[in-house]
């Protein structure tokens, strides 16, 4: 009688240790996840410029470093795997997709983070080897958006297309569809944007911090590569020409603007 009522008291305790352990760790998680005392939001808002005035789709002309004059019909591109590191060194890392499209009005992305000082942040433009892989998917990774390569399957990472008269291709087209994730061919590009001194961005408690981060078209057709348009007007295979491309993706973007929260 005292062996079977010990060990039924010994599985009722077991039973209620694990059952606080689990209300602890939930209560726990809730806490830190949801806004509040110790959370604020970071707004990260994205402006597509070219010659130093905002990207306006069929209704301006733009020119680039070597003289050639185009209109811009689409630009879209991804951002991926956002991560941004406070002053502690500590990182919070998101590993959602985003689509920017120069058509909506805005294009924001919005980051629940601990209320502190943060020193850089990081994304990829594109989408990561396993997205790829894994077919076609919903969302901003929804083939409807134009962005899904259906006869090569992957993901086109950056997107540009309109017209040049320096174009060499019919109609003076510019198609530029930059994808590649295999190997050696691999476009999706890691950009890293440091906050200096003068531009601290600090979330504050229960409020909203924007972040206004530019990319500059000019910097697409000259950086580490000279792009003319003349000899590649349209750019929708992997392999070299793309990868060429791609190494000006790291001078394209940079900080802005920081809203802090009053």
């Amino acid at each position: 009688m005292n062996s079977i009522f010990i060990k039924k008291y010994w599985f009722l305790w077991n039973s209620f240790a694990v059952s606080l352990i689990i209300m602890m760790i939930a209560t726990s998680f809730t806490l830190n996840n949801v806004p509040g005392a110790a959370n604020g939001t970071l707004k990260i808002r994205f402006i597509n410029t070219a010659n130093g005035k905002p990207v306006v789709l069929r209704d301006s002309v733009y020119s680039n470093v070597f003289g050639e004059q185009y209109q811009i019909n689409k630009l879209k591109y991804y951002i991926s795997n956002v991560s941004i590191t406070n002053s502690n060194g500590k990182t919070n890392f998101s590993e959602d997709c985003h689509l920017i499209d120069a058509a909506n009005e805005e294009n924001i992305i919005e980051i629940p983070l601990q209320a502190g000082k943060y020193d850089k942040l990081k994304f990829l433009l594109g989408v990561d080897s396993i997205r790829n892989c894994s077919g076609a998917q919903t969302g901003a990774l929804d083939p409807m958006n134009g962005m899904f390569w259906t006869w090569n399957s992957g993901y086109i990472m950056f997107k540009l297309e309109g017209n040049s008269t320096a174009s060499t291709a019919d109609l003076q087209r510019i198609e530029h569809h930059i994808g590649g994730y295999k190997g050696s061919d691999n476009v999706a590009t890691v950009i890293q944007l440091d906050f200096n001194t003068a531009k601290n961005l600090e979330i504050k408690a229960g409020a909203t911090t924007e972040l206004v981060i530019e990319t500059n078209l000019d910097n697409y057709w000259h950086g580490n590569a000279a792009i003319k348009i003349a000899e590649l007007p349209m750019c929708m295979i992997t392999g070299e020409p793309a990868l060429k491309v791609a190494k000006n993706f790291t001078r394209l973007f940079s900080v802005k603007e920081i809203h802090q929260a009053p």
